[in-house]
């Protein structure tokens, strides 16, 4: 079929073309929308402005064809070849490219709004200046590809491959980066307000002057990136990596120290006030990251010695919720559940909320006499220590801790706890209640004598074993380990 066959057809409503060749024809401005064009060959043709919109083009090839201001909107392309095409500012708003082949190909202020990109080929593409708004781009490979000043706000990259990619100046904000590919990439003055980066692979990337905050970047490898003037306020980084990578005037507002790796990190100062304007900044006075970063979270831990029912979990819940309406909220715990065991582990920002946050979290189990009393006791032991005048800070310290503790109006906290909680045994089981600061040292509060132990039995005749019963007491900490505890405490300004 030639040119005039093909436009005599589509004139008489026929849209059926799959197959045709037409490689090299000049089409300039053509509409042939709304047709089928399944495994049609235009490589190499010229259809500059010409419209395919709402089309079914499936592994047809526009390789090296011109396309320039083509419209391609809510077309299906999949598995179509692009290859080397000119595609300067074509329109594939809401189009299907699923596994199509745009290597090489120049999409310079192309629109692909809503385009569906998933594991397309876009290597080595330039889509500078384009519109890729909410597009879809999982596990799509854009290895090389030139993406300045590309908006892919709300995109969805999902491992997709970006190595080596040059996205300096590009609106990345709420883009969905979980596990993507970003080594060695060029984000410098990027915006990543609010992106989800978890698991991303940044490692060796440029994020000079990029706009982070927001973003999530849990479990990313950022190891030697440079992060030099960044906005990083507000992440949520726990379990990043930074080793080796430049944090020299970050802004970090609200911004956890812990739980990140910080191995060989370069960082002079950062910026820790509101609005990023240096008011507040935090002076490095070696070159030890550990001054100010630490990769261990400040831990309480209760173990529990039996399993958490699912009433006992909801009455738990409601105990928690109940203290925070008091005034007394605490940090959602993490809860680990075994056979014959719960943990519940309280992760937080400060050294500083160890002790209030036990006190507090403790509350609704049969132990919080006792480990409340173990608490005041050991706090009691340091404050009447005659300590030398290096630790004076220590004592100001325990001092605080100390007052915020009796502040605490615990016979309020207890009216507000459920009534099922004196019904359920879950929480009349013997605990063991732990602290762990930035620097990984430990530290007992309680540990119940009757903790792990079992009556067994093997037989009706046979005699229990002592040693399975014996309570074992429980020693509590000593002033020097525990003013060693504290020591670790770092005062941030």
């Amino acid at each position: 079929m030639n040119v005039e066959e093909l436009l005599e057809q589509y004139a008489s409503d026929l849209r059926e073309f799959s197959g045709l060749d037409l490689s090299g024809v000049s089409l300039p401005g053509v509409n042939l929308s709304r047709s089928t064009f399944l495994n049609a060959n235009f490589n190499a043709a010229k259809l500059t402005s010409a419209d395919f919109s709402y089309s079914v083009c499936q592994a047809a090839n526009f390789h090296g064809a011109n396309l320039t201001l083509a419209d391609f909107s809510h077309s299906d392309l999949q598995a179509a070849n692009l290859s080397k095409a000119e595609l300067t500012r074509t329109d594939f708003s809401v189009a299907n490219l699923q596994n199509a082949n745009l290597s090489h190909a120049d999409l310079r202020d192309s629109k692909l709004r809503c385009v569906n990109l998933n594991r397309a080929n876009l290597s080595r593409v330039d889509l500078k200046y384009a519109k890729l708004i909410s597009a879809n781009l999982q596990s799509a490979n854009l290895t090389s590809s030139d993406l300045s000043s590309t908006d892919l706000s709300g995109a969805d990259l999902r491992n997709a491959e970006l190595r080596q990619a040059t996205l300096n100046r590009a609106n990345l904000q709420g883009a969905n980066l979980q596990g993507a590919n970003l080594r060695w990439a060029d984000l410098s003055g990027a915006n990543l307000r609010w992106a989800d980066l978890t698991g991303a692979k940044l490692s060796g990337a440029n994020l000079t002057g990029a706009d982070l905050s927001h973003a999530t970047l849990l479990d990313a490898t950022l190891v030697h990136v440079d992060l030099t003037r960044s906005n990083l306020a507000f992440v949520d980084w726990r379990g990043a990596d930074l080793s080796g990578s430049n944090l020299t005037g970050a802004k970090l507002h609200a911004v956890s120290p812990f739980g990140v790796k910080t191995a060989g990190m370069s960082c002079r100062w950062i910026d820790l006030s509101q609005n990023g304007d240096q008011s507040q900044i935090y002076q490095f006075f070696s070159d030890d990251p550990s001054e100010y970063f630490h990769s261990t979270p400040p831990t309480v831990q209760i173990v529990i010695d039996d399993r958490l029912t699912p009433d006992a979990h909801c009455a738990l819940a409601v105990a928690y919720q109940q203290f925070a309406r008091q005034g007394k909220a605490i940090s959602s715990p993490q809860i680990q559940i075994y056979k014959r065991r719960t943990i519940l582990k309280f992760e937080l920002d400060r050294n500083e909320d160890l002790f209030w946050t036990a006190f507090i979290a403790i509350l609704p189990f049969a132990d919080a006499t006792s480990t409340q009393r173990s608490l005041v006791t050991l706090l009691q032991s340091i404050s009447a220590n005659d300590l030398p005048d290096q630790l004076q800070l220590l004592r100001s310290l325990v001092t605080s801790l100390n007052q915020s503790i009796q502040k605490l109006d615990t016979t309020k906290l207890l009216q507000v706890i459920p009534v099922a909680i004196q019904r359920i045994r879950f929480f009349q089981a013997p605990t063991r209640l732990t602290l762990l600061n930035s620097v990984n040292r430990t530290i007992a509060l309680y540990d119940n004598p009757q903790f792990s132990k079992r009556r067994i039995k093997y037989s009706e005749t046979e005699e229990e074993f002592a040693f399975l019963t014996q309570p074992i007491a429980f020693v509590p900490p000593t002033s020097k380990e525990a003013i060693e505890f504290l020591q670790d405490f770092h005062e941030r300004t």
